[in-house]
């Protein structure tokens, strides 16, 4: 469950991300993505898991497929593929010169906005963040070396594996038992904090 702040934080982002795709005025949002890459390179990647209208509307369909009691598919291990990631990274690149040279305007975010959507209907909101999210790609290089992120105590943990659970991004990763928060693919999303009984994990 979403903290309130959180929640209206997202629910006003996607409300002005409405607005500018309706208005013909995305080029804005784009701005902001841009800050947020910046900002990634201190916070982390807030942007994805407070202001992402794709990751705010991939929330809202997980939490009514859980009340209904839906499943869905598992995420295909022929997507879970380093290159996957990369190709779909570099169409995106590819779209968006064909759209500078020839001038015309591709609705790039407006459609990776209907993709994730859809995608979330049949499967894990994992497929999306981690393996095919061409601006989770973009982020993860300035989250590499962020100097705030999520984090988990070592002494606290008790590798019960309640935050690999519920992580959106397949950030958690177990060696030897140790649980440890990949800080480039994390989306500061805070899901893990929120489920976290021995109070072991924080954004420091």
């Amino acid at each position: 469950m979403k903290n309130k702040l959180q929640l209206i934080i997202q629910l006003t982002f996607l409300a002005l991300f409405l607005f500018l795709v309706g208005t013909g005025r995305v080029q804005l949002w784009m701005g902001l993505f841009l800050l947020g890459v910046v900002l990634a390179l201190l916070l982390s990647r807030l942007y994805c898991g407070w202001i992402c209208p794709i990751n705010t509307v991939m929330n809202g369909v997980s939490w009514v497929k859980k009340k209904l009691g839906l499943k869905g598919y598992k995420t295909p291990l022929t997507r879970t593929k380093p290159w996957i990631r990369y190709l779909v990274f570099a169409l995106f690149v590819a779209t968006f010169i064909t759209s500078m040279v020839t001038g015309r305007q591709i609705p790039v975010l407006p459609a990776l906005f209907a993709i994730g959507l859809i995608l979330t209907f049949f499967f894990p909101e994992q497929l999306w963040h981690r393996y095919l999210c061409p601006y989770g790609t973009i982020l993860s290089l300035p989250a590499t070396t962020a100097r705030y992120t999520m984090a988990i105590d070592q002494e606290k943990c008790t590798s019960c594996a309640i935050c690999k659970k519920v992580c959106p991004a397949d950030a958690v990763e177990v060696n030897d038992k140790q649980y440890t928060i990949n800080k480039k693919e994390c989306l500061v999303c805070l899901d893990c904090l929120a489920n976290c009984k021995e109070g072991a994990i924080s954004y420091c």
